[in-house]
């Protein structure tokens, strides 16, 4: 919670910047305000809302709740306070709501579309810079999984990581000995060879990267027959038309980075009663 009150507080001194022009001569007395859904939608950010609220000391009651959906026409929240700081707020508070639920408008999509398939649907670490904790945060409320939230969460070795290793199977020995004994090693595979050469030497997750879903069928029975406990991975071209097809390969998650990346904020206004 300390790093959400550091964020709220952060945004609103970026908007406020000297100090509001209107504050000194804003009315003075209590005021009451909606804040209403434009679009249609799954909702996120009461978390960041309550926190702002707090934080700016003015009262703020959420009618609906992160994961809830939105119809046009919704009232989001009912907020309750002095002019001067209702207003000052106000881009704030919308901004947080507004990308927060876009990007978990979009997550449920993809959730939607694989519900019923056993599968983990994951995000990226494509995200914005400084505002991992809360898209991440968004979709999760979504209805996805977070991936990595950094680099020391697992050891993953890219295409560009393995242009730099000659020995692979040695490289892993020596890096489980290094690392934690809990943090798994996933290494990015683009061809059916590497995957093999992934496998035995001793990799944990294997990420199919850019394969066609026929490509990842011949990975899953190769990793069924000869070793089960790797975890497979499908990544690269998942989209909104293709997450089914992927989910269906018999693979143990799917990430796209497109979840927060290609997200688009939804339309939420405030007006004062």
């Amino acid at each position: 919670m300390i790093n959400i009150k550091k964020f709220v507080k952060n945004a609103i001194i970026e908007d406020n910047g000297r100090g509001d022009l209107f504050f000194d001569i804003a009315p003075k007395g209590r005021y009451t305000a909606k804040v209403i859904a434009k679009d249609d939608g799954v909702f996120a950010g009461e978390l960041y809302g309550k926190a702002l609220a707090k934080s700016e000391k003015f009262d703020c009651k959420f009618l609906k709740h992160d994961g809830d959906k939105l119809q046009k026409g919704d009232i989001i929240a009912k907020l309750d306070g002095k002019a001067s700081i209702l207003l000052s707020s106000e881009r704030t508070f919308l901004n947080i709501l507004q990308h927060a639920s876009g990007i978990a408008t979009m997550a449920n999509k993809y959730a939607s579309l694989v519900e019923d398939l056993d599968i983990a649907l994951l995000d990226t670490r494509k995200t914005r810079p400084l505002l991992r904790d809360f898209e991440k945060y968004a979709s999760r409320v979504g209805g996805a999984i977070n991936h990595r939230l950094g680099l020391d969460d697992c050891l993953m070795l890219k295409d560009t990581h393995l242009r730099t290793i000659i020995d692979l199977k040695a490289f892993i020995k020596d890096a489980k000995k290094r690392i934690s004994w809990v943090t798994k090693i996933e290494i990015e595979c683009e061809t059916f060879a590497q995957v093999k050469d992934a496998m035995e030497a001793g990799g944990d997750i294997i990420m199919c990267d850019n394969m066609t879903p026929e490509q990842i069928r011949e990975v899953v029975k190769f990793r069924n027959e000869n070793h089960p406990h790797v975890l497979l991975e499908a990544s690269g071209n998942i989209s909104l038309s293709t997450v089914r097809m992927y989910a269906q390969t018999g693979v143990d998650a799917l990430s796209s980075g497109s979840i927060i990346h290609q997200a688009t904020w939804l339309d939420f206004s405030m007006k004062f009663d």
